[in-house]
Order: C-alpha cells, then sequence, then structure tokens
C-alpha cells in the first residue's frame, strides 16, 4: 500500500509579516524551521522513497530540516510545477493594505476563488493545471510501485493538488487551508483508490 504525504513549508518571513509571497523567494522564520523539525519528528516511523519540493528555499528548507531530523538519505526532486502560485502586483504588499485598497470581498475573490486571477498573477486553476500534470506524470508513477512519497510545497499548489486528490468541488476548496508545517497522509490500496487521510 503506498503513501502519499502532504506538507505546507514552515512559517515563512512574508507569512509572519502578513504579505502576498506567492513566487518570491522568502525563507523561514524561527517558528518556520521549529515547525518543520516538528513536522520531521512526527513523519521519523514513515520510510520515505523520494521527496518532492518546489524550487523556493522555503520549501527546500523545510524538507532539509524533515530529511534531518528523519536521518534518512532520500533522493529529492525539485521543480517549479510545484512553486507557490504566482500574485503578480500583489507579491510584497501587505495583505491589510491591499484590503484597505481593493475591498475584503475583491481580495477574498483573488485569494480563495478557484478562477479568478488577482492582477498579473495566477488563478488557482492556473495552479492546478501545472501541480496536476506533474503529479500524474512523475509522482503517481511512483505510488503505483508502493512507494511513500513526501511532497514539500506552499498552500496554494498543495491546495490544487488536495483538490484533485480528494475531488472537491470549487466552493469547496475555496474553503480549504492548509496549515505551515502540519503532514498529511494519503494511504491508496494497489488499485490506487484513496482509502484514507489523516493529519499527524
Amino acid at each position: 500500500m503506498s503513501k502519499l504525504i502532504l506538507l505546507r513549508h514552515g512559517q515563512s518571513l512574508w507569512n509572519l509579516e502578513n504579505r502576498f509571497t506567492g513566487e518570491m523567494d522568502i525563507d523561514l522564520t524561527d517558528q518556520g524551521e521549529q515547525e518543520a523539525a516538528s513536522a520531521g519528528i512526527l513523519l521519523k516511523d514513515f520510510c520515505i522513497n523520494v521527496a518532492f519540493t518546489s524550487v523556493l528555499k522555503r520549501a527546500i528548507h523545510t524538507l532539509e530540516i524533515v530529511l534531518k531530523e528523519i536521518e534518512g538519505a532520500v533522493p529529492v526532486v525539485r521543480s517549479s510545477a510545484l512553486n507557490e502560485r504566482n500574485y503578480g502586483d500583489l507579491q510584497g504588499l501587505n495583505k491589510s493594505d491591499v484590503t484597505k485598497i481593493y475591498g475584503i470581498a475583491k481580495v477574498l475573490l483573488w485569494r480563495r476563488s478557484f478562477r479568478t486571477r488577482p492582477p498579473g498573477g495566477e488563478s488557482l486553476k492556473d495552479t492546478f493545471e501545472r501541480v496536476v500534470p506533474f503529479y500524474q506524470k512523475e509522482i503517481l508513477p511512483l505510488l503505483k510501485q508502493g512507494k511513500t512519497i513526501l511532497i514539500v510545497a506552499h498552500g496554494n499548489s498543495l491546495r490544487a493538488l488536495t483538490m484533485y486528490l480528494e475531488n472537491l468541488s470549487e466552493p469547496e476548496v475555496s474553503m480549504l487551508n492548509i496549515a505551515t508545517g502540519i503532514p498529511r497522509v494519503y494511504d491508496f490500496s494497489v488499485d490506487m483508490h484513496l482509502t484514507g487521510t489523516v493529519y499527524l
């Protein structure tokens, strides 16, 4: 039986500062490092065969801390397909300041809807259309071999993948929040039916 573990990176500096981060390459806070270490401790009993991450340092750093905790020599694959969604003109801006300018309804639409793009950026649908094909091509074949796979990525790239894995509707995914540093484990049968999910 194969397992897929999804992990959002630990708290980043711009998470702490309430900024739109997107594809900006921002590192972890001290708390983010602690969250990554705690996730690693929770994953000690899993025999992880391959780990995937984005090319952004907050995800890479999180994975490095996790692998140090589990003390395993795990092959790592980095891909920009797993990057956070691009927030375009909003990247680097404080979310509260943006809300004052555009109003909460518009900002919520940009942040939570499936199809609406922020100015100059990606929608969750755009993110879905790069994350899911990468999963199908690079990760699903490993799961079919019975492997245990860890993906360390970002709030929106993991929302997109979760939508696919759990067959969520657009309204359902708009309500989905993925916390930093909390592993979610998916169990699959030999014929790749989802048999269970759990947060550690």
